[in-house]
């Protein structure tokens, strides 16, 4: 399978997408931060110091996802219609579990901006509780749903 962001030299390039139709595009993405279960408390508590981490990762998920375009070179900027997280405590983990759905009618699917807004809000709950668990990690990010256009339907096993 040919790689569709390089041209015949080998050089990166956006794709053209022109001659495509617009469909409707959804992309679901999930991820994690693991934590120390006394760090997940703080969190479920609302008793972190830089106040409500998930809603403030939800907040930087949505915007992450309506910034794709500006932080990953190739990516097409999209009409993103519709962008939901969610940000669920899991004390097995332990950490939040964090999940991005994202639609749009356009020529091109919402994979990146479904991961970008995982990614985002991942981060956002590091940063708003790194002063007290340097040891956090953050993975297993990827996509898990995407729907429309050429390639039809894929789901994660």
């Amino acid at each position: 399978m040919a790689l569709t962001h390089f041209d015949a030299e080998g050089h990166a390039h956006m794709v053209d997408v022109s001659a495509k139709p617009a469909t409707a595009r959804i992309a679901t993405a999930t991820g994690h931060v693991r934590m120390h279960l006394d760090t997940l408390a703080l969190i479920v508590q609302g008793r972190a110091k830089k106040g409500d981490v998930l809603g403030v990762a939800r907040l930087a998920g949505i915007m992450g996802a309506k910034r794709t375009a500006d932080l990953i070179p190739l990516c097409h900027p999209l009409p993103v219609t519709s962008v939901s997280l969610d940000l669920t405590p899991d004390d097995d983990l332990p950490g939040i579990q964090v999940s991005a759905t994202v639609k749009t009618t356009g020529q091109t699917g919402v994979e990146m901006e479904a991961l970008t807004a995982v990614s985002t809000a991942c981060l956002t709950v590091y940063d708003m509780v790194k002063a007290v668990d340097k040891m956090m990690e953050i993975g297993a990010i990827h996509v898990t749903l995407k729907d429309g256009g050429k390639t039809g339907r894929f789901t994660a096993p």
